[in-house]
């Protein structure tokens, strides 16, 4: 009998993270201070971020070493495996060969711990006592939890209040590595206050909560912001993702046509395919690169690429993306990471150089797409994860239109272990699809940051 290799055999962990700004064909757009709308600086920063975090920010430099310790805790599940999903593609009867990253092996159960344990390394090497920070599902607050365990900081997590409610295990999952765990909108901070004296039935959103998040850190000497996407120094991290996958894809002697990952902040997005679109600049490599965003928020599909404030309080520095508006609530869809407003900077910077393009998938399409995926792979994923596999799906069954073989690759960002309540109520039929919400997104967008 034929023995098929699902696993692909594995390699090592990367030495440095790979930076793309140093082979981007036009530089990004500078942040810009809120209050004199005038680029910010490194001291402007220096209040939420301890310099090694800031200048990873605005680095030029194509590689940056992963510092030991780093490596030592990334050594308990990276590298992470790569798996040819040949099941799936017996099941599509495709002629493509699809292959899939997984980061759910990690000890949280996604991509996050990635960019969480340098974070809480920097932080403690720089004397930070508390860190603080936001969650939509939960997958980077249980991330930032453990990594906070790790290195010995107190941990401060305001989690979106839908998520609060249907994920109880992911906030006891971060209160068991010790933080404490707080729904949002609150009545802690100013800015939560103020938005439930105008809503006080808000699900928030992962604007309000990185508003509080950041109030919490600016208040307080002691204690630094962290977060779980969107800054370049996060999307860094991310690309051990994407340098293990380039010698894993070596090993099987494959190379992808096609790349996806859902994007909702970008971090694992770009973890994947930030290091691909090197090779693709660089003329190594020339694969199509897909971002996958659910068609209730979809900033890239339908947003604009301009200057706007990254949390709903408007706290944070202007920074160019493409945005839905930063006072614009995402309906209460399942899949909690991909409810911003935003897009990552170097993200919509790399959309609009043109080096990537960018779908949208309703939620009942991810969920049904999920399910086909771990019938036949026999992995449950994040409700996130769920927007690239239908993505992949596509591109599959487009192969098989076509009787063209072609290579898929696709980032599958966590498993969905915590997540099972919103499988019940999608096999119950109580899911429904929500539709681009134009008239809440123009009234967003409206109060647009003039720049003039």
């Amino acid at each position: 009998m034929e023995t098929i290799q699902y696993n692909l055999p594995q390699t090592r962990i990367p030495q440095a993270w790979y930076n793309i700004a140093a082979d981007l064909p036009k530089p990004m757009a500078p942040p810009l201070h809120p209050g004199t709308l005038q680029p910010i600086g490194p001291d402007d920063l220096a209040p939420l971020f301890p310099m090694a975090l800031i200048l990873q920010e605005i680095s030029q430099e194509r590689e940056i070493e992963i510092p030991g310790p780093v490596r030592q805790v990334y050594a308990q599940w990276r590298p992470a495996p790569l798996f040819r999903a040949r099941r799936l593609e017996q099941a599509l009867d495709t002629p493509a060969r699809i292959y899939y990253k997984y980061e759910g092996v990690s000890p949280a159960g996604s991509h996050k711990p990635n960019t969480a344990v340098p974070q809480a390394y920097y932080n403690k090497m720089a004397g930070t006592k508390r860190l603080s920070t936001e969650t939509g599902a939960g997958q980077w607050g249980s991330s930032l939890a453990m990594a906070c365990a790790f290195f010995g900081l107190e941990c401060k997590v305001f989690m979106v209040r839908v998520s609060y409610d249907q994920k109880p295990y992911r906030r006891a999952m971060m209160e068991t590595f010790g933080a404490s765990v707080t729904a949002s909108p609150s009545i802690e901070t100013e800015s939560g206050r103020a938005i439930l004296s105008q809503h006080p039935d808000s699900n928030g959103s992962l604007g309000i909560a990185i508003s509080e998040a950041v109030e919490v850190a600016a208040k307080d000497p002691d204690t630094k912001y962290a977060l779980g996407s969107v800054l370049n120094h996060v999307l860094l991290h991310q690309t051990v993702i994407g340098l293990e996958t380039i010698e894993q894809m070596a090993l099987a002697d494959d190379e992808p046509d096609v790349i996806l990952g859902c994007t909702g902040g970008g971090s694992n997005f770009a973890g994947l395919v930030m290091p691909y679109l090197g090779r693709n600049l660089k003329g190594l490599s020339h694969a199509r690169v897909i971002a996958v965003e659910p068609s209730a928020c979809p900033s890239l599909t339908k947003g604009r690429f301009t200057y706007d404030f990254g949390d709903t309080g408007h706290l944070t520095p202007l920074v160019k993306m493409h945005t839905l508006g930063s006072t614009f609530m995402p309906p209460g869809i399942h899949a909690g990471g991909l409810r911003y407003h935003g897009m990552a900077p170097l993200v919509s910077h790399v959309m609009d150089l043109g080096l990537i393009e960018a779908t949208s998938v309703q939620q009942l399409d991810a969920f049904a797409a999920g399910i086909q995926f771990a019938r036949a792979e026999g992995i449950i994923p994040a409700p996130e994860s769920n927007h690239a596999i239908a993505g992949a799906i596509r591109e599959a069954l487009v192969a098989k239109q076509e009787g063209k073989q072609k290579t898929i690759l696709f980032g599958l960002s966590g498993h969905g272990h915590f997540d099972m309540q919103s499988y019940i109520a999608y096999q119950a039929g109580q899911l429904e699809n929500y539709d681009y919400p134009e008239e809440e997104v123009a009234m967003a967008l409206a109060g647009l940051p003039s720049l003039g």
